[in-house]
């Protein structure tokens, strides 16, 4: 039997707009992206110009800091915009898709040796797939992780259901997993949520892998709290991790030795129009994807609403991001807005009525519902940060930008996205994810 642990510590947003059990494919998508902002701590030096044809899987720019990792197209097709922002900082590489889906030449899998892997991995543009504890960033080919973790479920809001999504992709998914298993000399952790009407997971029967399931609110979906209630990232050491759907990918690659950058989708959220799943490739386009609500001006969502990054109608998926969501933007000011009721806003605490119905779903917006305030200690971030981590403290700790306590207080096991949800309830409403990121950018210029 697998390990069972419990998350008491957490919340579960429940919002209107679950993608339907049913996956559609779009034909002529037509623009696909790839976006080197996707990627903390990479500068990316182009390969390519305006005009260039490509295929699937030709490289499109490498890391500056180790020219072996190379980013590639997702399909084949005419590199038809390089957008660049405040100092020619590459923001997309815009590529207009010929539907042909050529690909670049096949290889041969006779010989699976680890080094035949490393390589093949960094050349067709799957390497970035990999990530690793401390500091949230591409895996370091140079080095060789204590452990490798892969979560078979997401708890965030919205999300995609993975049993429904992979259910046909498990041969895929098996042999993905004997593939990076080679990379390390420890152990494949696969964390599955645990099904209260007893039945068995799709992955109950996958091998070579150590198993255990998760049962209790958001963020046990996360990989940072998996990792944290399963082995611990200590200094000096390195875990690497990976979404399911590249895991999929990259078995179909040392399967069939083609590459393919495919995922299913959920594009959902309150102002979706008609939320469904659907099977694209890598970086597609929302254009053609969901119709927002006309009545109601929209923010566009490539990821979730606690993490994701805001995009335009026209705007790209996310290359680690597996769903859009659209909610309506909070473009307004409330007259006494907290003396209300609020029987349909939601909160933490019981300052609204709302609490009365616990299972109710809301539509919420992007609204601040205040303004900013003093960091005062309030307790708050602890009823939902399920580590045995000092949140405040560590947060407090970044912003006088004191390395030593930090490393002291953890930044070494935690990511941005791990505080998504005291961002979510934070009383001082404060950007604790972009507070984060900075630090560990900082952290690592000044003590590595």
């Amino acid at each position: 039997m697998p390990e069972m642990i419990k998350i008491k510590r957490g919340l579960d947003i429940k919002l209107k707009g679950k993608a339907k059990c049913e996956v559609l494919s779009v034909d002529n998508l037509g623009l696909f992206a790839l976006r080197p902002i996707d990627f903390p701590n990479i500068i990316a030096k182009l390969l390519v110009k305006e005009g260039d044809s490509v295929k699937v899987g030709s490289p499109i720019f490498y890391s500056k800091n180790d020219e072996q990792i190379k980013f590639c197209s997702p399909v084949s097709g005419i590199i038809k915009e390089i957008v660049r922002g405040d100092k020619r900082k590459l923001l997309e590489i815009v590529i207009e898709s010929d539907n042909q889906m050529e690909k670049v030449a096949s290889i041969d899998i006779s010989n699976l040796n680890a080094e035949f892997i490393q390589k093949e991995l960094m050349e067709k543009g799957y390497w970035p797939t990999l990530r690793q504890r401390p500091f949230h960033v591409i895996a370091n080919p140079a080095e060789k992780p204590k452990a490798i973790f892969i979560s078979g479920f997401d708890s965030a809001p919205l999300a995609p259901d993975y049993e429904f999504v992979f259910a046909q992709q498990i041969p895929e998914i098996q042999k993905g997993i004997d593939i990076i298993a080679k990379l390390t000399e420890g152990k494949v952790h696969f964390s599955t949520h645990h099904v209260l009407n007893g039945e068995n997971s799709i992955f109950a029967n996958l091998k070579n892998i150590e198993m255990h399931t998760f049962l209790g609110p958001h963020p046990s979906g996360n990989i940072g709290t998996q990792i944290h209630h399963i082995d611990p990232v200590n200094k000096g050491e390195a875990v690497w991790y990976i979404n399911l759907s590249d895991v999929a990918n990259i078995g179909h690659f040392f399967s069939s030795g083609e590459v393919q950058y495919e995922k299913t989708i959920a594009v959902c959220g309150s102002e979706a129009e008609n939320p469904k799943y659907y099977k694209v490739t890598s970086g597609v386009s929302l254009a053609k994807l969901a119709k927002p609500n006309p009545e109601v001006f929209t923010r566009f969502i490539s990821g979730h609403v606690l993490t994701g990054s805001q995009i335009s109608q026209n705007g790209f998926l996310g290359f680690y991001d597996s769903q859009f969501t659209l909610i309506p933007e909070g473009d307004y000011y409330e007259f006494f807005g907290w003396i209300m009721p609020g029987f349909n806003k939601f909160s933490l605490s019981k300052t609204f009525f709302s609490w009365l119905t616990p299972q109710k779903k809301y539509t919420l917006d992007t609204n601040y519902h205040g303004e900013l305030r003093n960091f005062v200690v309030t307790g708050e971030y602890e009823k939902v940060f399920p580590w045995d981590i000092m949140p405040q403290q560590l947060i407090k700790s970044m912003i006088i930008k004191d390395f030593d306590m930090m490393e002291k207080l953890g930044i070494l096991e935690i990511a941005e996205e791990d505080f998504a949800l005291c961002e979510f309830i934070c009383t001082s409403k404060m950007e604790l994810q972009e507070i984060i990121r900075n630090s560990i950018t900082e952290y690592m210029k000044e003590m590595i």
